[in-house]
């Protein structure tokens, strides 16, 4: 009596996704699973609104396919396929379900949500002993250097013209932007952890440089944080056309189909802001011998909103499509760090802390409540 009873509970949970996903991960007895598997095949149908591509042929050498699931006794589980590079596909043809041209889908190196840890090419070569680069992985996060990247969206500024040279900050975008600049002297200067009663005098942080973009709101955000730092104790960049804003690709949720102009500015732009990405975004030299305590450097970028936020995906290995998503308002900082390792962490995101809400704008939009 109970067996029947088992069976047909087992032909009832099978429908379901999170039922399907526990199989995949071999929750159930292989039997079980593969009982219930076959039902869910049986049942799943393929929407009109997937992908315009024809499914793929049953294969026992699917990468996505959970052997352990479905049909033996052991657990092995295929290798994702990968791509050379991460990036468009210049080659692909037909559309992404209709919303753009395959061509311009960003393509990840490695599946997604898999970390490719050697996103900058950077990776220290394998000595072949897994155990010896080990050993090296453990010392390079000792004795390697942090870097520290701090992206600044520009001031408010004036959008009722079109040429670059007028649009310039309003009264409250060199507000913003000052405030800022003290806000990141407080940083460079290490106050938090001053602490006098413990004789704690704080470690003063090494601002290696300022870049900015070639647009004249940003440039004018950069001299006024500037203006707040210490003098003499970094560099300044000369701008550089590659951080201007642009539409870096597609974003997902969008138009239900990308406009033709949509689709020749992401020609015209993408390649120019993933350049800017590849340049700025990679991590430090492997340490001297000398060195034998980890070291910390910091940068400065005073960019825009869809440049920080396109940077943000990218660096974290997100689908870049996902930029719009993210908001970034005036003068807020957006932090990241990236280990001597080559792991990323944000540890903000739009962050606009130091402004008073009197001051927090989102272009033309005040505050929060828009």
């Amino acid at each position: 009596y109970i067996k029947p009873q088992i069976t047909h509970l087992l032909f009832i949970m099978a429908s379901t996704a999170s039922f399907r996903t526990l199989l995949r991960r071999a929750v159930l007895p292989v039997s079980a699973a593969a009982t219930a598997t076959a039902v869910s095949f049986q049942t799943k149908r393929r929407s009109p609104s997937q992908c315009d591509a024809p499914p793929p042929p049953p294969s026992s050498t699917s990468s996505s396919s959970f052997d352990a699931a479905t049909a033996g006794t052991t657990s092995k589980v295929s290798i994702p396929p990968q791509n050379l590079s991460a990036g468009f596909q210049r080659d692909a043809e037909g559309d992404f379900h209709g919303l753009f041209p395959k061509r311009q889908l960003f393509q990840p190196k490695l599946s997604y949500p898999l970390w490719d840890d050697n996103w900058d090419g950077r990776k220290p070569a394998s000595t072949g002993d897994k155990e010896v680069d080990r050993k090296k992985a453990r010392e390079l996060r000792k004795c390697g250097t942090t870097r520290h990247l701090i992206l600044i969206r520009h001031g408010q500024y004036d959008e009722t013209h079109k040429e670059d040279a007028k649009r310039i900050l309003t009264p409250l975008g060199r507000q913003q932007a000052e405030m800022t600049g003290k806000r990141l002297a407080e940083l460079m200067a290490d106050v938090v952890a001053a602490d006098e009663e413990n004789g704690k005098t704080g470690t003063p942080i090494a601002l290696k440089i300022v870049r900015v973009s070639d647009l004249s709101r940003a440039k004018e955000t950069a001299d006024i944080i500037c203006k707040q730092l210490p003098s003499g104790m970094f560099e300044r960049s000369e701008p550089d056309l590659d951080l201007n804003e642009g539409k870096p690709c597609h974003n997902v949720p969008g138009a239900p189909k990308a406009s033709q102009g949509a689709i020749a500015k992401t020609d015209e732009q993408h390649a120019r802001i993933e350049k800017a990405f590849q340049t700025y975004f990679y991590r430090a030299d492997e340490p001297p011998p000398d060195q034998t305590k980890h070291q910390h450097e910091f940068e400065i970028i005073v960019g825009h909103a869809n440049v920080i936020r396109y940077f943000t995906c990218r660096a974290l290995q997100l689908p870049p499509e996902a930029w719009l998503r993210l908001c970034t308002f005036n003068c807020s900082l957006t932090y990241l760090t990236i280990r001597p390792t080559g792991s990323v962490s944000l540890r903000t995101l739009g962050d606009t802390g130091h402004l008073p809400y009197s001051h927090i704008t989102f272009s033309g939009h005040h505050g929060y409540n828009w």
